[in-house]
């Protein structure tokens, strides 16, 4: 049965005011960080049936998530400093990457061939925000290191350019990524007059979808920088996005105002459930 495009509904709630990182596995489980309490990792079905998932290690708490085709999630840690790897089968928790000179790592995108990127904002210091490339070996090497609240981030769906937004400055810009993961030609891709910016994700077609906090909206934006719409939510305070469902089409979003899970058909599936099935 298929749903009104673009038309929001709940799906789950019971988290806490820090509900972030949503990612999906390839069984269509919607995974979110800090679940009942700040934390945790909380799994919810494709039904809505929600229990935490793991216990991150204490002193922790997850921000952005993303999972391979293998079934690992990597989770940012932004008390600690790290990048976790989890194995979704087993619920094995390992640093896979630490650096001191993170200030909070934040968002995570993630490669066709698993390589990292983060956001890493201070939020004390406004334009002090830092972007972090993370092999697959947990090898970190800074990229940026005087932008502003770094925040969202995602990859093409070709994996030729990454974008990433500063939130409080409402700025996404665009870089060409090159097959050795370096960055490139930046230029800013759209600017807004009000409200933040969060979580991104790409679909198929390149479009990408952010969250907009405090307005309540998931803004479609072209690949060359152009509004093409705007998806009403029930809540206002919208944290963080995925793509998952039986074809990749529903599009998860965390609430933090409501501690809930919504959900709305999309047109065409998320680059992140295709990249996810790709190798399966």
């Amino acid at each position: 049965m298929r749903f009104e495009l673009f038309k929001s509904k709940i799906l789950t709630d019971g988290f806490t005011r820090k509900i972030e990182g949503p990612s999906c596995d390839k069984y269509g489980n919607i995974y979110a960080v800090n679940f009942q309490r700040d934390g945790t990792v909380g799994k919810v079905t494709p039904n809505g049936k929600s229990s935490v998932f793991i216990e991150l290690p204490t002193g922790s708490t997850g921000c952005g998530t993303r999972i391979d085709p293998n079934g690992t999630m990597y989770i940012a840690d932004f008390k600690k400093h790290n990048i976790f790897a989890v194995n979704l089968e087993t619920k094995e928790i390992r640093v896979h990457a630490h650096d001191p000179a993170m200030n909070q790592p934040n968002d995570l995108a993630i490669t066709e061939q698993g390589v990292l990127f983060a956001s890493d904002p201070n939020w004390i210091q406004h334009n002090k925000g830092q972007l972090w490339r993370i092999h697959t070996n947990g090898d970190t090497h800074l990229l940026e290191r005087n932008m502003g609240t770094t925040n969202g981030i995602e990859v093409s769906p070709d994996g030729k350019k990454i974008y990433v937004n500063e939130s409080l400055q409402r700025r996404i810009w665009v870089y060409d990524l090159s097959s050795t993961y370096e960055l490139s030609n930046k230029r800013l891709l759209v600017e807004f007059r009000d409200f933040e910016l969060d979580g991104m994700r790409c679909d198929v077609a390149g479009n990408l979808f952010v969250t907009r906090p405090g307005k309540g909206v998931v803004a479609k934006i072209s690949p060359d920088g152009l509004l093409l719409s705007e998806i009403f939510l029930i809540g206002k305070n919208c944290t963080n996005l995925t793509f998952g469902g039986p074809d990749g089409r529903t599009c998860y979003v965390t609430m933090a105002d409501t501690g809930s899970i919504e959900m709305f058909e999309s047109d065409v599936p998320g680059r992140c459930w295709s990249l996810l099935h790709r190798s399966v």
